[in-house]
């Protein structure tokens, strides 16, 4: 497995394909390289870029280093573009995105910025709701109670009870739980949920935030905020996706932002 290592010494395994200029994939909660999004979409980006798909710590093969700090994860996306070169384009998805903008905000080596969804909150109700999920999320981990924060996570994000129940019996389920610690790091991610609107108002690089047609109505308010607080931000809208969105629909809009 290829590695790199960070700041504080943690290893942060990865892996690479196709040829082009560097494009570094952060995934969002609970995903890694052999679980989520990016090992799907990697494929349909390889003939354009060298894409880096990799493990965030405490994920997949990658280690993990206490005390966790957001930090340590944007020192993390720093050892990965050295790898690569010394630049590199990002794209980050959901609490990938907001660890993407944090990132962006301190990095001068990342060229361009993509993001889809980032999951922050407009709304005063919206973000108590956020913080009582942070308070649930930190008690269940503290008594070592893995599954029940996963469960929780995924009623946060919408998941019918009957459905979260069922998923406990899927082969996949020991796995969720085997990262569930790292729903606090993704939680840290997001602060308060607000819209970092300071730290978004310091990104001068070419940026793209999107959201899909079909997504809830405050996942796309939100991307609209964020767009709207970063200077060089262009908006746009994928007709039909969700917060699942399609690696077909996807690679396009990234193709194009990044191959303009």
């Amino acid at each position: 497995m290829e590695h790199v290592t960070s700041a504080d010494g943690t290893t942060i395994v990865y892996q690479q394909s196709g040829t082009g200029q560097p494009l570094i994939l952060v995934d969002g909660a609970l995903c890694h390289r052999t679980f989520g999004p990016m090992g799907a979409l990697a494929p349909f980006l390889a003939d354009q870029f060298t894409v880096t798909i990799y493990d965030r710590r405490g994920r997949g093969d990658s280690g993990d280093t206490a005390p966790y700090a957001v930090e340590r994860e944007i020192d993390d996306l720093s050892a990965l573009i050295r790898q690569a070169g010394g630049s590199a384009f990002v794209y980050g998805i959901s609490s990938g995105a907001a660890l993407a903008v944090a990132a962006a905000s301190r990095l001068p080596s990342i060229q361009k910025l993509a993001v889809y969804e980032p999951p922050f909150m407009l709304t005063e109700v919206d973000r108590q709701q956020a913080a009582a999920y942070t308070q649930d999320l930190t008690e269940l981990l503290a008594e070592g109670r893995r599954g029940d924060a996963v469960a929780r996570f995924m009623t946060r994000v919408g998941m019918p009870d009957e459905a979260v129940s069922g998923m406990r019996q899927a082969p996949m389920w020991p796995g969720l739980e085997a990262v569930a610690p790292t729903l606090a790091y993704d939680d840290a991610v997001l602060g308060d949920s607000s819209v970092p609107t300071a730290r978004a108002a310091s990104i001068r690089i070419p940026t793209l935030v999107m959201d899909g047609s079909a997504s809830p109505p405050f996942m796309r308010d939100a991307a609209r905020a964020l767009a709207d607080a970063i200077p060089s931000a262009v908006y746009r809208t994928l007709e039909g996706q969700t917060h699942e969105v399609s690696p077909e629909a996807l690679a396009p809009a990234l193709k194009a932002f990044f191959r303009a």
